[in-house]
């Protein structure tokens, strides 16, 4: 029975989206079933568990989510913060908000389904915060995260239409994606092949004085991941690391240290897929560095920072000022990884990749036009 009400909660999600994109199944790559046996044991992105909203907001809850935390992550998401109140009326509020009405079931099934709906997506539609990254990609080739799905929704209004819609969120990124990409949105199971090169930026200033042990630090993609004609992340996207040690500066001039190890990106879906430190991440480090040490931009790696270490992590050393914003990082993805990627229509993949491999190494190449 239970199993049964779930089931009509998210049927009641789907209507209430306003037939949010075509109801087809994403199609699975034609030499999926032919696979070897060494790529099927390819690891699998997992679903992203930290909240969007903030760069500094950090929610993490697990399946079993008390109700509370798992109302503040769907407020983050919707809002980019928890609101106050019981948590029926909060939870009326968001669907209001979300869909124009409030829908039926228990509190736990309502706020499971909502989840889902924001971050899953069902096997013949995307997620909202997929379909709405490719819109944002679509409009301005970059995302934002680190933004709430209202804030994301009214920029687009703005850029596309001069200003902010009324209506609930979902009918309101139907339109806008209706403008930028009328034929829709899909899915595409894919295979982000081992070393793939994700190059990032700090968003705040890392100082002994900052951070702690165990704080989540979050970079910027600075170069979308394109494979072929596959978009896996778009500029913008979240890179995760944590701090591992931090000393102050001490006696006899001996200089501060920050180490952190980068843990993994975000990828469409949305979903993380592991990343470390290795030796591609450290050929692309060199190849870049020219260029980056010309424009004036900060480089994290060898050049700035003495040899990296700490089993793919960064061994920073200096002043208390040494890692600034915008700092520069590089690392590869650790395996294979199973995600959900979007397919470049091949009219706008010319505009979206340049000619030749991407200084990233991501292997971005024009599709051929026939």
């Amino acid at each position: 029975m239970k199993k049964i009400l779930l089931m009509t909660i998210t049927a009641a999600l789907m209507a209430a989206s306003c037939a949010f994109g075509a109801d087809s199944a994403a199609p699975a790559p034609a030499d999926t079933a032919a696979a070897p046996a060494a790529e099927q044991e390819a690891s699998t992105a997992v679903p992203a568990t930290i909240s969007t909203g903030t760069a500094n907001t950090i929610i993490k809850p697990t399946a079993a989510a008390p109700a509370f935390q798992m109302l503040e992550r769907i407020e983050t998401i919707i809002y980019g913060r928890a609101l106050e109140g019981g948590l029926i009326n909060r939870l009326n509020e968001v669907e209001k908000t979300v869909f124009g009405r409030e829908l039926p079931g228990s509190l736990t099934e309502r706020q499971t389904a909502l989840l889902d709906f924001l971050e899953k997506g069902t096997a013949t539609q995307p997620s909202v915060l997929f379909k709405l990254s490719v819109a944002e990609w679509g409009l301005e080739q970059r995302i934002h995260p680190t933004w709430s799905l209202s804030r994301r929704i009214d920029t687009m209004e703005g850029i596309l239409e001069g200003a902010v819609q009324g209506g609930p969120l979902i009918s309101r990124l139907e339109r806008l994606l209706t403008k930028v990409l009328p034929d829709g949105v899909n899915s595409v199971p894919f295979t982000l092949p081992k070393e793939t090169i994700v190059k990032g930026a700090l968003l705040d200033t890392l100082t002994v004085r900052n951070v702690k042990v165990d704080d989540i630090i979050i970079l910027a993609l600075s170069e979308q991941i394109v494979v072929g004609d596959m978009l896996v992340a778009p500029v913008g996207s979240r890179i995760f690391g944590h701090i591992t040690k931090v000393k102050p500066p001490r006696s006899f001039g001996r200089s501060s240290e920050i180490e952190m190890v980068i843990d993994s990106i975000e990828v469409l879906g949305p979903s993380v897929v592991p990343v470390n430190i290795g030796e591609a991440a450290k050929k692309a480090l060199e190849a870049d560095s020219a260029i980056i040490g010309a424009a004036g931009a900060s480089l994290a790696g060898a050049i700035l920072l003495g040899p990296v270490g700490l089993a793919g992590g960064f061994l920073i050393r200096g002043n208390d000022k040494q890692l600034k914003e915008g700092t520069l990082f590089y690392a590869q993805t650790s395996e294979e990884a199973q995600v959900l990627a979007y397919q470049i229509p091949s009219q706008i993949t010319p505009i979206t990749q340049p000619e030749g491999s991407a200084p990233q190494g991501t292997q971005s190449v024009p599709v051929p036009q026939y």
